[in-house]
């Protein structure tokens, strides 16, 4: 069992906890995941570490409530347990040799995004980060952001704060005045990676996207996070587990990722809706 020491909201649908894992605490590097159970029923989801405190012995996770699992994470409070920790697992974020990073995060991607703008930020990178949300209401861990990046942009979709647009539009504005980067790493939805990758690839500039598809067991056995890769001229099938979770973009099918990551939509919310009626009637 594993201890939730702290908790919290950090705005109406996503939700951060600290848990208490002395030995992911000590392993887990930047880019790299866990795998949970809130109980012994529970099913398993994949979480990316963001952020550990080795001397304390807790791992930070940031999740948004879109399924029964997170729904039932986010009612256990600080003090209580969940039933399985596992990790940490897949490959952690290249750093060798990189010294002018530009991350893009989108919504609850900037979770994954911030801690490799930190890591980037400690080994003495010049970051440049860009993060946007659809919304105010929907911003998180912008402080944290400012605190690592040497330059920081903020979008909203609506224009509620910020600058208005989505995240290609700086993006393409400081490439076409002449930036360059070792690499831009994408993380967020789907849709918004191939649109950085689209954005970036007129320039040349290496872009590393990270993959968050459905995931079972984190070993690479269930086969149910496989990308395609469109490698050499041929179609190439990884697993995010073990062979990412980030990929070179330019190689990604994000029309099959996409495709594929809707399969259970309509299933998650009906689930969700189960477990929201079960406390209300509790």
């Amino acid at each position: 069992m594993y201890k939730i020491v702290h908790k919290k909201a950090l705005n109406p649908t996503v939700t951060q906890m600290e848990i208490e894992a002395p030995l992911v605490a000590d392993k887990a590097r930047p880019g790299q995941f866990i795998i949970l159970r809130v109980d012994e029923a529970g099913e398993r989801i994949p979480l990316t570490v963001a952020g550990t405190n080795p001397e304390e012995g807790t791992v930070k996770v940031i999740f948004q409530i879109v399924g029964a699992t997170t729904e039932l994470l986010n009612h256990r409070q600080e003090g209580e347990f969940i039933q399985d920790f596992v990790g940490p697992l897949g490959l952690a974020t290249h750093t060798e040799g990189i010294r002018k990073v530009c991350i893009v995060g989108g919504g609850v991607g900037c979770a994954i995004a911030m801690p490799l703008a930190q890591e980037f930020h400690r080994l003495g990178a010049e970051v440049t980060s860009i993060i946007g949300f659809r919304s105010k209401d929907l911003l998180i861990l912008e402080e944290e952001f400012r605190e690592c990046s040497d330059t920081l942009v903020v979008m909203t979709d609506d224009g509620s704060y910020a600058r208005h647009g989505n995240v290609t539009v700086p993006l393409k504005e400081m490439l076409d005045a002449g930036e360059t980067f070792d690499v831009i790493i994408t993380i967020g939805p789907l849709i918004m990676m191939k649109f950085v990758t689209l954005t970036a690839k007129p320039y040349g500039v290496p872009v590393t996207a990270s993959m968050n598809p459905i995931m079972i067991d984190g070993t690479g056995m269930c086969g149910g996070c496989r990308l395609t890769l469109n490698r050499d001229g041929k179609r190439v099938t990884k697993f995010a587990c073990v062979d990412g979770p980030e990929f070179n973009a330019y190689e990604i099918d994000f029309d099959e990722a996409m495709s594929r990551g809707r399969m259970y939509v309509d299933f998650e919310r009906r689930a969700r809706e189960e477990v929201c009626n079960l406390f209300k009637n509790a």
